[in-house]
């Protein structure tokens, strides 16, 4: 998927060396954000951070399995983030929700917006969803403005709902379903940036996209 400088493209183990760059070079720029693995509990597993071979063969297992969509973003031809669309449900939900992390050395140049309206369009046109939620910590304000921008509802607090930056934290959730957006939520986004609207702000992480469930986020 393709708009203007800005590709959305499946994750592949080629990406290996510069996936591991950036999110070096990002390291306290994501960390606030950022996933991470909990302590056992009484008699459970000890779970461990996974490589990134490891990553990549568990976000394909779950795409084949469709459960994810695991993408990477590019900008102007570099990898610069990461964004999935975990927690694939079907039946009576057919829902799902996405998560990302991008550069700091590209926030604040539209990307990220951008890229989510491409994933929830796929999302809705495509895969056949009819729910798309992102769940935010309260404090990651530029994160909250990209959904914000994009016109995602609000719905409500979930609290300690994740394992991030060492402890359980609240966030907030936001959704949209196929019926809010029937023009395309990157159509909607262009129409609203040339309105005059100013950039949504781009954010370091939310969640990780890159941690499978049992080890942590797969992507919020």
């Amino acid at each position: 998927m393709t708009d203007g400088d800005i590709v959305l493209r499946p994750i592949r183990l080629r990406d290996q060396r510069t996936w591991r760059e950036v999110n070096r070079r990002n390291r306290d720029w994501l960390r606030p954000w950022e996933a991470t693995i909990p302590p056992p509990g009484p008699g459970g597993p000890i779970a461990h951070r996974p490589t990134y071979r490891q990553m990549v063969r568990h976000l394909r297992s779950e795409a084949h399995a469709g459960r994810m969509l695991p993408f990477v973003i590019e900008y102007r031809g570099r990898l610069v983030g990461q964004l999935t669309v975990a927690g694939i449900t079907w039946g009576s939900m057919c829902s799902g929700h996405v998560g990302y992390w991008v550069d700091e050395a590209v926030a604040g140049r539209g990307v990220m917006p951008t890229a989510v309206a491409m994933a929830v369009d796929h999302c809705f046109r495509t895969v056949g969803l009819h729910r798309v939620e992102v769940c935010i910590r309260p404090e990651n304000a530029p994160s909250r403005r990209v959904v914000e921008k994009l016109g995602f509802r609000e719905e409500g607090l979930r609290p300690r709902y994740l394992h991030i930056d060492g402890a359980w934290r609240d966030h907030l959730v936001f959704a949209l379903t196929a019926d809010e957006v029937p023009e395309g939520l990157l159509r909607r986004w262009h129409r609203s940036r040339q309105r005059g609207a100013p950039n949504a702000g781009d954010t370091g992480n939310v969640g990780n996209p890159g941690i499978p469930r049992n080890t942590g986020n797969a992507g919020n």
